[in-house]
């Protein structure tokens, strides 16, 4: 698992200067779920606990479809990188584009796990990096 990490880490300092939105969908694609994306987007060395402890966010907190896990992994980085109090910043932001924060909502017009489904929550979690980017450069 640390040597995928690894990889991963290395992968994205090739690509310094990538803006954290495509590096968030790229690691979607490569099969992370949107909390691991958002924290991995925005940290090139993020303890490989923390990255597990990101798993359990994924599909809105465990699979039980609650708080969308990109929102999540936007508050951890934003608490990782000394910016907490803009948490509530980010949730306004993406209530503001989305209305609802809540996973079940946000995936209810797509087969859960299908394609329009991925593609939407790789949509968000994108977002959630861009968003997270702006509020870092404050």
């Amino acid at each position: 698992m640390h040597v995928y990490l690894r990889r991963l880490f290395q992968e994205k300092k090739k690509r310094e200067g990538t803006p954290a939105g495509e590096l968030a969908g790229h690691h979607f694609t490569l099969g992370r779920n949107c909390c691991e994306s958002v924290l991995l987007a925005h940290h090139d060395d993020v303890d490989p606990t923390i990255i597990e402890m990101a798993k359990a966010f994924g599909g809105g907190i465990g699979g039980s479809k609650c708080l969308c896990g990109a929102i999540t992994g936007g508050v951890m980085t934003l608490s990782l990188k000394g910016q907490r109090r803009d948490a509530a910043k980010l949730v306004d932001l993406f209530k503001s584009r989305n209305k609802t924060t809540c996973c079940k909502a946000l995936s209810a017009p797509y087969s859960w796990k299908s394609k329009e489904h991925l593609a939407n929550c790789k949509r968000l979690t994108t977002e959630v990096a861009e968003d997270v980017e702006k509020l870092l450069k404050r």
